[in-house]
């Protein structure tokens, strides 16, 4: 019996990748537990292994006394000295239980507690092993379907493919394929639950570094991935090395590797561009293919306002969008695409352009008025009058009356001061005035 334990030991060590000790110390809980029931739990037991003998060895504690009053915790001197002759009163003395006293049921019970620290230690195991692999690419086999979610057969665990991390265009049968990074693993009452996903950017990412040795080894860099799964991504690559160019590393010759990885994902088209730590290069580049005349860039808003030409709009920004959208997620900025028509008309801040309105209206009221004054003549000018020629007005205007109005004012009496005009020239006058006056 003695060997077989240690067999047993091994055995399921081995097979379930548990370690020895863990089931050594399942091992003494079980019959601690079998003890306890059977002997009572006021007892002091102790449980050891005897890996020489091959057995867990139990010892109930008693104290050493001259006068026995509870023989559940206390022995006798004498009694002690037949087990230790050096004991003494006050020692605490291991007495050996005798295994063969424990019977059908306390050997279930023994069984069951196994089994149990058996699983735990497994579950365990399974969720440490699982956890380090966070992150990376699994292969399994879809087991069965649970109100969408698929659950997947990784051989040591099952995991989930929840719906919501699932590529919508792909379809899978029970018995199919299937790969998936691990974005989590959660420990559970029922054991380690690990969640796949095939939708994140990080899988394309895992999925390029798989096919491209460049990337695996560090000499190409993803530094940015950016998808609308199952239609389109983005992904930006950095090469560490001027000898190697990290767009033509990821499409590999004849476009073999990049075919690979959009065969996984079932005909998701992939875009590979350069990256660039400068944002309106990087913006240029994310937006291929279409052609970019200029990029603004604003730091304070942490958006850029791309110029493109005209007929180069619908490309740069894609069906539905989705090209202009990949490019603000990949780079991480806000895009505004004009066209150079647009940016032309907008290039004029709003005060220049009332200030320019403003100077419009004011030339063209100019030009009315001087076109006016050249058809009609000024208007209450002393040289409208009838009889007044040249000399005269310079004569009444050095005077002072400049207007029509400034000669209604005044009397005969002060025209006739004004040098070379005399009584009956500015009754003349006055009389002119008083009748342009009434028309």
């Amino acid at each position: 019996m003695a060997l077989n334990l240690v067999h047993i030991i091994d055995q399921v060590g081995k097979d379930k990748g548990i370690d020895k000790e863990v089931l050594i110390e399942a091992l003494k809980s079980a019959m601690l537990k079998a003890a306890e029931k059977r002997f009572g739990s006021g007892k002091d037991i102790e449980a050891h292994y005897q890996e020489e003998e091959g057995e867990i060895e139990l010892f109930v504690f008693k104290s050493v006394v001259d006068e026995v009053t509870n023989t559940d915790l206390e022995i006798s001197l004498e009694d002690a000295k037949k087990l230790d002759p050096e004991v003494v009163v006050g020692d605490s003395l291991g007495v050996k239980l005798d295994s063969r006293e424990f019977g059908r049921i306390d050997a279930q019970t023994a069984k069951q507690i196994i089994i149990q620290k058996v699983r735990e230690a497994e579950r365990e195991n399974v969720f440490k092993e699982y956890s380090e692999k966070k992150d990376e690419i699994v292969t399994g086999i879809v087991q069965r379907f649970e109100k969408g979610d698929i659950i997947v057969d990784l051989g040591r665990t099952e995991a989930l493919l929840p719906k919501k991390e699932q590529v919508r265009r792909e379809g899978y049968r029970q018995g199919d394929r299937i790969r998936g990074i691990i974005c989590d693993v959660k420990a559970e009452a029922r054991g380690p639950q690990v969640v796949l996903s095939r939708s994140q950017p990080d899988f394309i990412v895992k999925l390029f570094q798989m096919e491209v040795p460049e990337i695996y080894e560090g000499i190409v860099e993803v530094r940015k991935a950016a998808r609308e799964p199952g239609d389109r991504a983005k992904i930006a690559v950095y090469s560490n090395t001027s000898e190697v160019d990290p767009v033509g590393a990821c499409v590999g010759v004849k476009g073999s590797r990049v075919q690979a990885v959009v065969q996984e994902l079932k005909g998701e088209k992939i875009d590979i561009v350069h990256w660039s730590d400068d944002p309106a290069v990087f913006a240029k580049n994310t937006l291929s293919p279409a052609q970019i005349s200029k990029v603004i860039v604003d730091e304070a808003e942490h958006s850029l306002e791309v110029v493109v030409p005209d007929d180069q709009l619908s490309l740069a920004i894609g069906k539905k969008g989705q090209n202009v959208r990949l490019a603000a997620k990949i780079t991480g900025w806000k895009i505004d695409i004009r066209t150079e028509t647009e940016a032309q008309k907008e290039a004029i801040s709003p005060e220049e352009a009332l200030r320019k309105e403003v100077e419009a209206a004011s030339e063209m009221e100019a030009e009315a008025l001087a076109t006016e004054l050249s058809a009609e003549g000024p208007r209450d000018s002393v040289e409208s009058l009838e009889g007044v020629g040249p000399k005269t007005a310079k004569a009444l205007v050095d005077a002072g009356y400049k207007s029509i109005s400034e000669i209604l004012g005044a009397s005969v009496e002060e025209l006739e001061k004004v040098e070379g005009i005399g009584k009956k020239k500015a009754e003349k006058i006055l009389n002119a005035a008083t009748e342009y006056g009434k028309s």
